[in-house]
């Protein structure tokens, strides 16, 4: 870190800087969004921080909880339709105004783009609070697989007047970051993500889990590790399968997550494996029993499992976007595909079990390069991201912001 920005750090620790962190899903619900904030969120805390969160309702003994000197503050929800399992934050400004009153936070963070998220910004401004926003999920990008494609140009108006109202917006990739700057974004900056290596690591390979998928140490078991949802496009994924398979009839296929398309896969695909929702060990030991990982989602802002797969010593092939782009080369690191070319993707996984030294090859380069990537950079690069928020609002000169060589 800068040394100007290291000496402002110190000085908001000392001072018990408080951060607040709102948003619509939050750990223990398993989604990247929710993983990543609570290791924002715990990075923070480690250096000195009082991180308050505001989230809504999880579940029905949900209840205020204060730990660390962190206060969560609870709001009304309700489920977002066609996403089972996430909810949405209704309007929460008179609860905000209420808290901030008497815990007054230097700064918010706002990582979703809900009433809740634009309740919060509102009440922010009038408080004379800097916020930065967060983008975490392409919702323009969803829209047309949950028969809202007409309203695709809505939402994304709604989305640039929502990020356009804050003091910048964070985006966890180069292009995601290029494609919100044509379509009139401003403000935006880079805060990529970590990876835990020694939960994510190849040591966890497990004979016991292969051979519940009935594989055994010659087979080749391709991996899909998330929601189980038309927008992760799974189908191109299935077919991979089946052309691999076709080259080699002992290929099996595991599908870990749970979601709206599960019981229709499990019905038409039996052949399939369907785990279910896994996390902490568990899901490690999928990922390390595993060889590739099939990757075929095109909505992605950035792909946590990506990483998780590499960490875990697994040749993944993706499309050349989002976390895939910025961290697997071609043919060392992992395969990339032109974005969109399922023919291509589908050929890419028939090729590579074709070649068993280069699988053996880029499963142990895409560890080996995974154990360079950091939670601890992410979180300095928050860290800086946020006070260079606040001292903008206090007038304050500004040090340049650098990250793994970067310019924001």
């Amino acid at each position: 870190m800068h040394a100007t920005a290291l000496a402002a750090a110190q000085h908001a620790a000392e001072n018990r800087c408080h951060i607040c962190v709102v948003s619509e899903t939050y750990a223990p619900e398993v989604n990247g969004v929710a993983h990543t904030l609570a290791r924002l969120v715990q990075g923070l805390r480690g250096r000195g921080y009082t991180v308050s969160v505001v989230r809504p309702r999880q579940h029905a003994e949900d209840n205020p909880s204060h730990t660390h000197d962190s206060i969560v503050t609870i709001v009304r929800g309700l489920p977002l339709p066609s996403y089972q399992g996430l909810q949405f934050g209704l309007p929460a400004g008179k609860v905000l105004q209420r808290s901030w009153t008497h815990n007054h936070p230097d700064v918010v963070y706002v990582a979703t783009e809900g009433p809740l998220g634009w309740s919060a910004v509102t009440t922010a401004q009038r408080f004379g609070i800097p916020v930065l926003s967060g983008f975490h999920t392409n919702f323009h990008s969803y829209s047309k697989y949950y028969r809202a494609g007409l309203l695709q140009p809505v939402i994304l108006r709604y989305l640039r007047e929502f990020h356009n109202r804050t003091s910048g917006t964070l985006v966890p990739s180069h292009d995601l970051r290029d494609r919100l700057h044509e379509l009139g974004f401003h403000n935006v900056s880079i805060l990529g993500r970590g990876v835990d290596t020694a939960l994510f690591n190849p040591a966890r390979r497990s004979e016991e889990v292969r051979r519940q998928w009935e594989a055994t140490s010659q087979d080749i078991v391709a991996l899909y590790v998330g929601r189980v949802a038309a927008e992760k496009n799974l189908q191109v994924a299935v077919a991979a399968y089946r052309a691999m398979k076709q080259h080699d009839n002992r290929v099996k296929f595991v599908i870990v997550g749970d979601g709206p398309l599960r019981a229709t896969l499990q019905q038409d695909h039996p052949d399939i494996i369907f785990p279910g929702l896994l996390t902490g060990e568990q899901l490690a030991k999928q990922y390390a029993s595993a060889d590739v990982f099939l990757f075929p989602s095109e909505t992605e802002t950035f792909g946590n499992v990506t990483l998780e797969a590499m960490a875990s010593g697994l040749a993944v092939i993706a499309y050349d976007y989002a976390a895939a782009k910025m961290h697997i080369v071609h043919g060392d690191t992992g395969v990339l595909v032109p974005y969109g070319d399922r023919q291509g993707f589908i050929a890419s996984a028939t090729e590579l079990i074709r070649a068993p030294r280069l699988l053996h090859q880029m499963r142990r380069h895409a560890r080996t390069y995974a154990t360079s990537v950091s939670w601890g950079q992410v979180i300095e690069r928050f860290e800086t991201l946020l006070l260079n928020a606040q001292a903008q609002s206090l007038g304050i000169a500004q040090p340049s912001v650098r990250y793994r060589g970067m310019t924001p």
